[in-house]
């Protein structure tokens, strides 16, 4: 794999919370009538819907009052090395709330991240940390991106897990939690990546997202999915459709079949871009 050397593979971006959406509604239950969300886009009856992505919490970009919604729309491009850490920083992190196998699951899964990158999560139970996560139910899952985190604060959260419990599988613990902790580090998701050409079917994608769990509008399917960013905002590897960022796509919503699973470790372009990103 040839990295480019000016630019990372999850770009780093101006201020953002990264969030992963549910609800406590069963689609099945629904009709599709009652399934049309506020864009006015009817939603996917689910008898179409393929088995393993029915119920798929989807993380989507938060921007903060005043700033742009669309990658490549705004003065981003200037300011994205802001967003790194510093390399070999010593990260603190305080986990507020939840259980102990919860918390022992999140400083587990967050640690990956280490055993490739020059960076160490410090976990700490006293003091203000300046990753600061909490467990809130259905408030969805996300995290400030990068550096972000410190103008945040220091009473509030800056990333949250909001369907952790002790039922939890560990897959699903590997899963968020790389990709929550992937967001602290600067990366963004997969699918925005340069150099990604993914042929979306949009008249599905904008019904698939219509519905349950995301009900998302028009306008947010294009910044969450369709929407790039440019080569001058991101430093990058290749393309990796295995990437713990990606979103997972049903070949349903594609033109010609193309799909991607659902991701639940870091892929081998994943520890090689990190290493990059953060050398030891």
């Amino acid at each position: 794999m040839k990295l480019n050397k000016k630019i990372l593979l999850g770009s780093f971006i101006s201020m953002a919370i990264v969030s992963c959406n549910t609800t406590n509604d069963t689609l099945e239950e629904q009709t599709p009538q009652e399934q049309q969300s506020s864009s006015g886009l009817l939603a996917v009856p689910a008898s179409d819907i393929p088995a393993g992505f029915e119920n798929t919490h989807m993380c989507k970009d938060v921007y903060l009052p005043g700033e742009g919604n669309i990658p490549g729309t705004s003065s981003k491009g200037a300011v994205i090395t802001s967003k790194k850490w510093p390399n070999g920083s010593v990260i603190t992190v305080s986990l507020n709330g939840g259980t102990t196998k919860v918390r022992n699951k999140v400083m587990q899964y967050a640690k990956e991240w280490s055993q490739y990158a020059n960076i160490t999560f410090n976990f700490i139970t006293s003091g203000t940390a300046q990753i600061r996560v909490t467990f809130t139910p259905n408030a969805g899952s996300y995290s400030y991106i990068g550096k972000d985190a410190l103008s945040i604060a220091s009473n509030k959260e800056t990333m949250n897990f909001g369907w952790f419990n002790d039922s939890t599988s560990d897959t699903e613990f590997s899963r968020t939690t790389i990709h929550e902790f992937g967001h602290a580090l600067g990366m963004i998701h997969e699918h925005q990546h340069p150099l990604a050409a993914i042929p979306w079917d949009k008249p599905k994608v904008y019904s698939y997202y219509a519905g349950y769990p995301n009900y998302w509008t028009k306008a947010q399917v294009d910044n969450n999915l369709f929407a790039k960013y440019s080569t001058s905002q991101t430093q990058y590897s290749a393309y990796d459709k295995l990437s713990i960022m990606h979103y997972s796509i049903s070949s349903t919503l594609t033109t010609n079949g193309f799909s991607v699973g659902n991701n639940t470790v870091l892929s081998p372009t994943d520890k090689q871009f990190i290493a990059t990103a953060y050398p030891f």
